[in-house]
């Protein structure tokens, strides 16, 4: 039977669908929902499959009242637990205010009148974060989508002639640098400057990438545990790789100062056999494929809805 990642600790955020429509964003939803089953996968990261371990805020969810007391649960959990490990994951709009340089996360709850008192500042988001006391903790930021990912070219132009005090960007280094402020913090980002966080099929590329390197995708055979260079060896070759592919640029950043700690089982606890990622990526595309068609959303957890063939998504879990 395979081991728990018993002491690890996730908070996975995707806004979806916006009380703002036009600012919706479907596939953010997908992303999380694939994280999640990847984690809870006994066979794969092996996080313990309850809400103790793992939150999930999507859609109507995912408000910053809501996102704030997630990060307040994990302040809570590496209070109470001092080998905790913690994952803080979110996938939406980020932008910045052209005239105060202020960047803000794109929550459920925006009000476009209200843009900058509304949304969840970077500066609010980086307190709470801090207050969470983990010796291990990963922040990924997927935050500059395209809006063309949830309508057509010239619904995209009209959003930027409505926003034109915003700019849609990614994370700048300065505020890198405020986000890892504390012991064992690190911090990656789906892509620099205005790039865009790019799709494909049902997942960005950033976290269909993602997933891959949490089954194994950066390791070396033997390996049994996934640690953040691993991913980040991953992420730096392959996105760019897919990015280019569709004709554009994408170029995940990574802080690494926080150190290179385990985020997850792999493969159970197994690890990659003798040949490597290239004997398992088969299988590992397929259960990619599978993830977004076997979950559904239940408030603030995910539960299965289906049964795939040789394929754990875990338990259900009643509200």
């Amino acid at each position: 039977m395979s081991d728990k990642f018993t002491h690890g600790y996730a908070l996975l955020i995707g806004v979806g669908e916006s009380a703002y429509r036009d600012l919706s964003l479907p596939v953010t939803v997908k992303d999380t929902q694939a994280i999640y089953a990847a984690l809870i996968d006994s066979e794969l990261c092996a996080y313990p499959d309850d809400k103790e371990h793992i939150r999930v805020l999507n859609n109507q969810e995912a408000t910053k009242a809501a996102i704030l007391d997630g990060l307040n649960w994990l302040k809570g959990k590496a209070e109470s637990d001092p080998n905790a490990t913690v994952f803080v994951y979110y996938s939406g709009h980020g932008w910045v205010d052209k005239k105060t340089k202020l960047y803000y996360l794109l929550q459920h709850d925006i009000k476009p009148t209200k843009m900058a008192s509304s949304a969840l500042a970077a500066e609010t988001f980086t307190d709470a974060l801090r207050q969470i006391q983990a010796e291990r903790l990963l922040v990924v930021v997927d935050s500059c989508h395209a809006a063309g990912m949830a309508t057509s070219k010239e619904a995209d132009l009209e959003l930027e002639e409505e926003f034109d005090d915003f700019i849609r960007i990614a994370p700048s280094k300065g505020l890198i640098e405020e986000l890892k402020q504390g012991k064992g913090r690190v911090v990656f980002t789906s892509s620099e400057g205005e790039q865009k966080s790019l799709w494909i099929k049902d997942n960005s590329i950033y976290t269909y990438h993602f997933l891959e390197a949490l089954q194994g995708a950066g390791n070396k055979p033997g390996d049994t545990e996934v640690r953040l260079s691993n991913l980040m060896d991953h992420l730096t070759t392959s996105v760019p790789e897919s990015a280019r592919k569709l004709d554009q640029e994408q170029t995940p950043q990574f802080d690494m100062t926080g150190g290179n700690f385990v985020i997850a089982k792999l493969r159970g606890g197994k690890g990659l056999p003798d040949k490597g990622w290239d004997e398992v990526k088969p299988q590992a595309t397929q259960k990619i494929n599978k993830i977004a068609e076997t979950i559904n959303q239940y408030g603030k957890f995910i539960t299965n809805i289906n049964e795939a063939s040789n394929f754990h998504i875990g338990d259900v879990y009643n509200k």
